[in-house]
């Protein structure tokens, strides 16, 4: 929806920005997504003058650092490490056209929204009247709406695509009440009965998430897990094994709730009912 019209808005109007100086930022609330969208901006703009580069907690800083003195006209991040680097003045955001936020009501919800705020209003980036600002998200809540206007012209155009916050259609949807102690008996019966079909099992808590892997790969399901307490390399490699089907079960917290284009998965199952509607 945003990467071909801002890249070649950037080529259109050039490309001229000094070092650590992106044209465009786009912010995303997780690493995983971050990384996603950064190779996919890594696609769009190959065989063209573009550099893109993006920075997220859990990588080495000299070495993201030195990839934006080489030069950076799109930069994809998350808001803790952009706002790192802005202190340290390793970028500049007075020359951003184009600001991006991806799954944009989870950025400007309480846990992301003062970084977000202090990274648009704090850091002299351009002001909003002469960029860009594009928000995306599935689900958009009225006072996150309000929230958003603040870094929006005022006339600015919001585009629905069917229900906000509706469902998808074509997904099947079953609510399925055991007792506590019967939903890893519950669990192992669903799976045995879906074969090797791709699954995606969330669960609140990060310790659960490891056990509950560490269990189904006991019983004989090739698992993985991915959460917050995992370092970032253990977390790609979680994913590359779920993408790539070496491991067809994830059970995951919610920080694969959000954007992630994992194609083929048939089957998503709630273990836990998430404590906020929204995820």
């Amino acid at each position: 929806a945003y990467m071909l019209p801002v890249l070649t808005s950037l080529i259109k109007q050039g490309l001229n920005a000094p070092p650590r100086s992106p044209l465009a930022l786009c912010v995303a609330p997780t690493r995983e997504l971050a990384k996603q969208i950064y190779i996919e901006a890594r696609k769009f703009s190959d065989h063209t003058p573009i550099k893109v580069c993006v920075c997220y907690g859990g990588v080495s800083v000299p070495y993201q650092a030195s990839q934006l003195e080489r030069g950076c006209h799109f930069l994809v991040g998350t808001p803790g490490r952009l706002q790192d680097f802005v202190s340290r003045e390793k970028i500049y955001l007075g020359s951003i056209q184009h600001l991006i936020l991806d799954e944009a009501d989870r950025m400007l919800d309480l846990g992301f929204g003062p970084d977000i705020h202090k990274l648009i209003e704090e850091s002299n980036m351009t002001a909003k009247e002469s960029r860009q600002t594009l928000m995306f998200s599935a689900t958009f809540p009225d006072e996150i709406q309000h929230l958003a206007g603040s870094f929006l012209k005022p006339d600015y155009l919001f585009l629905a695509v069917g229900r906000v916050g509706g469902t998808n259609l074509d997904i099947t949807q079953h609510v399925i009440t055991v007792n506590g102690s019967e939903k890893r008996d519950k669990l192992h019966e669903i799976l045995s009965a879906t074969g090797t079909d791709r699954t995606l099992v969330f669960v609140e808590l990060k310790r659960v998430a490891d056990f509950l892997a560490a269990w189904l790969s006991q019983n004989n399901f090739p698992t993985t897990s991915i959460s917050s307490d995992r370092c970032q390399s253990e977390r790609e490699a979680a994913l590359r094994d779920f993408r790539d089907g070496r491991a067809n079960i994830l059970v995951a917290t919610s920080v694969a709730a959000r954007g992630l284009d994992i194609p083929n998965v048939k089957h998503v199952i709630n273990y836990d009912l998430p404590q906020d509607i929204e995820e």
